[in-house]
């Protein structure tokens, strides 16, 4: 699992890079044929990994209920992120990677909900959920590299 560990982190630094790169201007816009923004979308996998790691395991997450509630799946961008919004997942996008590196190691999940995911994956196990959620990940990498050229 080290080497999924180390690819998230590579997918959360290339999402700093945009978060340092792009204004907040150009990080709430949502382009023409778009439904969401490259903030939402960053914002989105960060908590997809906290809801498909620790909520399937029945274990509490390690970020604010506000964000899960206005990024998680089927959600749309509804308000502007604030700078202090963009600051928060700065601060803690790779502190909750490493959290869960930490607590996997640990071995604190030990229980998981099934879940089958919008592309038909079924989720069975937490090993299958990190692979899935890189997946997940990259997806979504592909939509901000696709708006990033729009905005």
């Amino acid at each position: 699992m080290h080497k999924i560990f180390e690819t998230l982190r590579f997918n959360r630094r290339t999402y700093l890079d945009f978060l340092d790169q792009y204004s907040l201007k150009q990080l709430n816009n949502i382009p023409q044929n778009f439904n969401n923004s490259m903030i939402w979308n960053i914002i989105h996998t960060v908590v997809t990994e906290q809801l498909l790691i620790y909520d399937l395991s029945g274990l509490p997450m390690k970020i604010d209920e506000e964000y899960i509630s206005r990024f998680r799946k089927g959600t749309k961008p509804e308000k502007d992120v604030t700078a202090e919004e963009v600051l928060y997942i700065k601060n803690n996008m790779m502190k909750l990677i490493d959290m869960t590196e930490e607590d996997y190691k640990s071995g604190i999940f030990k229980n998981y909900t099934p879940y089958l995911s919008s592309t038909d994956i079924s989720l069975n196990t937490v090993d299958e959920a990190l692979k899935f959620n890189l997946f997940h990940e990259g997806i979504h990498l592909g939509v901000i590299l696709s708006i990033k050229k729009l905005v």
